[in-house]
């Protein structure tokens, strides 16, 4: 999983590499929230992106190998499995934003070739809708693996509730899951119909409902949980 998650990281500098020899040597750097075009730049800022694309992967790497590392040194059967499960949803969360930053990097150098190409003073794409339809789609996709991430201190619903047992653990993450999927589908409904600014402020507001629902819900299995011992 991890030399794919380079794999497509990787990608994005390839891509930049072979479009900027077809690309003007000034181009659209910046726009403002209406997709003006604010500031022209070189065409090799474009780099700056892929640069970045490669630095979250290498956290992410590095994030990994410490839970793999932990699983290998781990004495007991339970620490190591909670162990191995944290690196693998590790690896789904370094891979999906590999391919959804390398994707909306493609769009991003499309747009600018074609509006340097034709002389226009606005993005040819909506980059901000863009994005919100890739968060969506990311959403979906950890939210899928969510319920299999088992109790760990990095990723899922991580409180002092669904931290409580495995039960509450499993019970709380399950919701959470729901919870962020239906964020994600919701996040894509609204950026098919609607522009970036708007679909990006409903994906805060859908990822913080989402957010605070999950923790609620937790507590309300925590004290269930007390209730029955």
């Amino acid at each position: 999983m991890k030399r794919i998650m380079w794999f497509f990281a990787l990608i994005p500098v390839a891509v930049t590499s072979i479009v900027l020899q077809f690309m003007p040597d000034i181009i659209p750097m910046h726009h403002d929230l209406a997709g003006n075009t604010d500031r022209w730049g070189s065409k090799m800022e474009s780099f700056i992106f892929p640069v970045i694309i490669m630095f979250i992967t290498l956290f992410w790497y590095l994030l990994i190998r410490v839970y793999e590392k932990k699983a290998v040194n781990a004495e007991v059967e339970k620490e190591q499995l909670e162990a191995k499960s944290a690196a693998k949803v590790l690896s789904i969360v370094g891979l999906s934003q590999a391919v959804m930053f390398g994707i909306m990097h493609y769009f991003i150098l499309y747009s600018s070739y074609v509006q340097a190409s034709t002389g226009g003073s606005k993005s040819t794409i909506d980059i901000a809708k863009v994005s919100c339809i890739l968060c969506g789609i990311m959403f979906v996709v950890l939210g899928n693996f969510m319920t299999k991430a088992k109790k760990n201190s990095v990723v899922g619903v991580r409180t002092v509730w669904s931290m409580h047992n495995d039960n509450t653990w499993r019970k709380s993450n399950r919701f959470g899951a729901i919870s962020i999927v239906v964020a994600g589908v919701l996040t894509i409904i609204t950026a098919a119909f609607a522009n970036g600014i708007t679909s990006t402020i409903l994906l805060l507001v859908y990822l913080l409902s989402a957010t605070i629902i999950a923790i609620l819900y937790s507590k309300k299995v925590y004290d269930q949980e007390k209730r029955e011992v």
